[in-house]
């Protein structure tokens, strides 16, 4: 089985936790996700099956999309509601102020990661050196947030749908929100939407993956991944180089874009459409260097 299948991941297991059952279930080893989502979260997780596998870098690195409930009046030392509290306001913000935090919060800049986080640090978890009461001194990160939209606000918790970058951590905007509105919050739920061209509408429950055929009308194909790429279309001798990992030239092509980027990444596929590599412009025009093959 090769290609990809898009999770609904319910609240409690680790993604980790989802890839051992789909590796169970469907009787496959080789298997990865595409972006940790917390124990808390729900939503997308899509599941990267056999040659795939290669390519999970390639859905890292896409934006994301979720709903988030934040929760104000207190912080906890997760930022979410799953951790110790650490402060206390029972303070709930002005609509304006909650706003404005939510405007301050878009676009791009630096943000900290949690303490609680799968980040290293001298070798180790930071979970770990936190849950061992250890100082934990993370950098923060270069992120991009392009949406941050407000659906609903009572009850002291706020609705909100976020668009951002790979590698954003909502815990820590939930965290961010309540220092910029000075009430505390912390992250009560969230649901990822998507995860680059991959959406809840295409998701599976875990337990659908004993049934053989909603696995099989619910995989996504090799050929219909990465369409953001562009695509270099390969005759059989530019097959042959693709298959040994030999760069391509002008003449190993059936269709090619009339220009490529001097740094980017472009499909490889054969004339059938099938994808069969990941390529990369080399130094000489007109050539490619396969970084990924597939075959």
């Amino acid at each position: 089985m090769n290609g990809v299948l898009v999770i609904d991941k319910p609240q409690g297991p680790t993604s980790h936790d989802v890839v051992a059952a789909a590796r169970r279930m469907l009787g496959e080893t080789k298997i990865g996700h595409t972006g940790t989502l917390d124990p808390l979260a729900t939503g997308v997780l899509p599941l990267a099956i056999g040659r795939a596998t290669r390519l999970v870098r390639f859905f890292a690195a896409s934006d994301k999309e979720y709903e988030a409930t934040i929760r104000f009046g207190f912080s906890t030392d997760t930022y979410d509601i799953t951790g110790r509290e650490i402060s206390r306001t029972n303070g709930v913000p002005a609509h304006e102020d909650l706003v404005r935090g939510l405007q301050a919060l878009t676009g791009e800049y630096l943000q900290p990661p949690p303490a609680f986080s799968a980040k290293k640090v001298a070798g180790r978890r930071a979970y770990d050196l936190a849950r061992s009461d250890r100082a934990v001194a993370l950098a923060p990160t270069a992120v991009r947030v392009a949406r941050a939209d407000l659906l609903t606000f009572s009850g002291g918790r706020a609705r909100v749908v976020l668009t951002c970058s790979a590698g954003f951590y909502v815990r820590s905007f939930a965290h961010m929100l309540g220092e910029l509105t000075g009430t505390g919050a912390c992250l009560e739920a969230l649901r990822r939407t998507r995860s680059g061209q991959f959406c809840l509408d295409k998701a599976l429950p875990i337990a659908e993956l004993s049934e053989p055929s909603r696995v099989a009308s619910a995989l996504i194909p090799m050929s219909a991944l990465l369409h953001d790429l562009p695509a270099v279309t390969v005759n059989s001798r530019g097959l042959e180089r693709v298959s040994h990992g030999r760069g391509l030239e002008p003449g190993d092509y059936e269709r090619c874009p009339a220009l490529l980027p001097a740094e980017a990444w472009v499909r490889l596929v054969d004339l059938r459409g099938e994808l069969i590599g990941i390529g990369t412009p080399a130094a000489d025009p007109g050539s490619l260097h396969p970084a990924v093959v597939l075959m």
